[in-house]
């Protein structure tokens, strides 16, 4: 039987041995707490004091990718070849999101998406699964304030500045020290000012917006009411946008794209003949960004397919495959990605 705590008061879970070579996969251990968080630095389309070019020279950030998807594949096999349990495998895959994150924003990416979870997936091991969903639950839980921490500063800042068409300007004052007190502001009404908890400041320029796309009813009511939270906390946030493919597949989307058209044309909002590639696209998962269709794919783990995964999407997507275990993906093989798909000529089928 397994044995999940819903309260931080019971730290601990059980799990039944589960593996072929009696081996448990997920021993006891305290809940998953892999953050997603980061502390990336500011985007680089928001800091023009840093260099355009990096590793070298060879990558040039005026040409980076606007969207990147990714399928982590790998987690389990990475386990293995240590004689480690599975749970530490997909504790390192999470570790690796942060650091693509990371360097998303460091290269100015603006949205990745991530195969988190496959429909396909409900089919392993409910042990398996169910850590899964822990793993999922408790990183959004502790990170949906991190990535929900840039709106208290918009709020703030634009009765003292006169000028707030210059995001940039804030930004920069940000990740500066010259925070000043909500005292010092009334003494000196010119002054910028961050009013935020001193702990917090290192998060405040997070400004991270996470979506999650997928179909929510097949997950625990409790993941669907964090989804729903972190979705909201974080909407206003425009530097950096997360997608979290998770209970998701590319027919799936497709589906259901087809059968909100499908009553749209029912009840006469819209004739059949109006139907074109935008207004498929307009009820895609993906409408959640605006950049949905994905300009580069990264598998790791050397499989050569693209698994059910944003079938619509990658139409015209510069696809890039690793021999690398997902947990093994690191910074020289995202910018070996990213230089391989600088050196492309995109036609878009002309």
């Amino acid at each position: 039987m397994v044995s999940f705590p819903l309260s931080p008061t019971n730290p601990t879970f059980s799990l039944i041995n589960n593996n072929t070579n009696n081996k448990n996969p997920f021993p006891h251990a305290p809940i998953p707490r892999v953050s997603l968080s980061t502390r990336a630095s500011l985007p680089q389309h928001q800091n023009p004091l840093n260099e355009n070019k990096v590793d070298g020279g060879q990558l040039r950030l005026e040409l980076v990718p606007r969207h990147v998807a990714v399928i982590m594949d790998g987690n389990r096999r990475w386990a293995r070849l240590r004689d480690l349990p599975l749970s530490n495998g997909y504790e390192a895959g999470v570790r690796s999101l942060r650091g693509m994150m990371e360097l998303c924003c460091k290269f100015g990416i603006r949205v990745l998406t991530v195969f988190a979870f496959s429909t396909d997936n409900w089919f392993r091991p409910q042990v398996e699964v169910e850590f899964l969903m822990n793993l999922f639950q408790h990183g959004v839980k502790e990170d949906v304030e991190v990535f929900a921490s840039f709106r208290l500063c918009r709020m703030v800042v634009p009765i003292f500045c006169n000028d707030w068409n210059m995001d940039l300007n804030f930004l920069e004052f940000l990740s500066s020290p010259s925070i000043v007190s909500l005292r010092t502001l009334l003494k000196n009404p010119g002054t910028w000012l961050m009013y935020y908890p001193q702990s917090r400041l290192s998060s405040s320029k997070e400004n991270i917006r996470i979506s999650v796309i997928g179909d929510p009813t097949r997950l625990p009511e409790t993941i669907q009411e964090s989804i729903i939270y972190a979705e909201e906390k974080t909407k206003m946030n425009t530097g950096f946008q997360l997608i979290v493919a998770i209970s998701y597949n590319g027919r799936y989307d497709l589906v259901q794209a087809c059968q909100k058209i499908a009553t749209k044309v029912k009840d006469g909002i819209i004739e059949p003949n109006d139907i074109n590639n935008s207004t498929i696209e307009q009820e895609l998962e993906t409408n959640c960004t605006e950049f949905p269709n994905p300009d580069l794919l990264i598998r790791t783990s050397g499989e050569l397919r693209v698994s059910n995964f944003l079938l619509w999407q990658l139409a015209y997507t510069e696809l890039f495959f690793s021999p690398l275990l997902w947990p093994d993906f690191g910074e020289a093989e995202f910018l070996e990605a990213l230089i391989s798909f600088q050196h492309r000529q995109r036609r878009f089928g002309e």
